[in-house]
């Protein structure tokens, strides 16, 4: 499909820099059907069935933004004066090892060493045809001990570029369900859930489940190609086990709906998904690219931040509601000035 199709003139004042106060605050636009309401993310458990399952992603981010120097080679030899370097963890490839996206990388070859201070240094090896290296951490403690001393947590661009990193992100920029470290983005649509909205979900009888997809800068990255047949989806881990989905089968064999909350967690889904339907234990990489025309397996509806024009995440939710129908449900949104992106406001959508 021409990627075009999914572009929209987004207002800059609708990205939001801030989270809403309290969480569930957060506006709401349902889309049931044909059916449009504006609501508030506090009153989703009327908009819910007893017998329906939300399905979180508990993964946790990590500090993986980092800030260098190149320093010497690997191989003892002095490199030119060393530039800033910055780097973006995305994927871990090993105890030591991790794939990270990297700013100034035409000063940087395979084999330099960077301080990233506080103690902490990688040697960058193995660049990869996307531009991203691989990045070795030396010494024997955990890396993630390594980047709470060094890092610093990874907002996205759009709210990066606006302003710096403060305290207030350390919390705002982790879901209540965050356990399993490992993401380097949060799963922002589990941002609006609070303990007193989950407590009344439950006595709606509406239940919730988790499983754990490591969110990866790619989320991010803009569609560059003209055609979504040449895009290539960057792979994050993710894990569903036996309990898990015997459970999210059983909902559905009972006539509960599956409702994702974020599109990472209807990703996972519809990865461990078979053509049967059943859910099955997963635990692996996946790079699920869904577009129009995919046939949704496994959940039923999704609830999920504005995404951005021309993005992997706004072709996902136009799959699931259909292309039109998304077109002027943003267009809706602009108007009736909801706030857009990781920090902004939500929708649920139900086909």
């Amino acid at each position: 499909m021409n990627v075009d199709l999914f572009d929209f003139e987004l207002p800059p004042e609708r990205i939001a820099l801030r989270p809403a106060a309290p969480r569930d605050s957060a506006r709401l636009l349902v889309l049931e059907g044909q059916a449009v309401r504006d609501l508030h993310v506090h009153d989703l458990p009327a908009q819910l069935r007893p017998g329906d399952c939300l399905v979180f992603n508990d993964t946790r981010v990590i500090p993986a933004q980092l800030q260098g120097l190149r320093g010497t080679r690997g191989d003892g030899a002095q490199s030119a004066a060393g530039p800033k370097i910055g780097a973006t963890l995305h994927k871990r490839e090993g105890p030591r090892r991790w794939r990270a996206f990297v700013r100034n990388a035409k000063r940087l070859r395979e084999g330099d060493e960077i301080d990233f201070g506080a103690g902490v240094t990688a040697i960058a090896a193995d660049r990869a045809d996307d531009g991203s290296f691989a990045l070795d951490f030396a010494g024997d403690e955990p890396v993630e001990l390594l980047l709470e001393r060094a890092g610093h947590m990874p907002l996205p661009p759009y709210i990066a570029s606006k302003r710096p990193t403060d305290a207030r992100d350390a919390e705002d920029y982790q879901t209540m369900f965050a356990a399993e470290p490992g993401a380097v983005a949060a799963p922002t649509a589990a941002l609006h859930f609070t303990p007193e909205l989950v407590e009344a979900l439950d006595a709606a009888r509406v239940g919730h489940a988790t499983l754990t997809l490591h969110v990866g800068a790619g989320t991010f990255l803009p569609v560059k190609a003209e055609d979504t047949d040449a895009h290539r989806m960057h792979a994050e881990w993710g894990r569903i086990d036996a309990a898990t989905a015997d459970r999210l089968n059983a909902v559905r064999h009972a006539g509960g709906r599956l409702i994702a909350v974020g599109t990472t967690s209807l990703r996972l889904i519809e990865s461990a998904c078979g053509e049967d339907g059943v859910i099955r234990p997963f635990e692996g990489d996946t790079a699920i690219f869904i577009i129009p025309g995919y046939r949704f397996r496994g959940v039923d509806g999704l609830i999920t931040n504005f995404h951005l024009p021309r993005s992997t995440l706004f072709m996902l939710v136009s799959a699931l509601m259909g292309l039109e129908r998304m077109q002027d449900a943003y267009a809706h949104a602009i108007a009736e000035g909801y706030r857009f992106y990781s920090y902004g406001d939500a929708s649920l959508l139900l086909p």
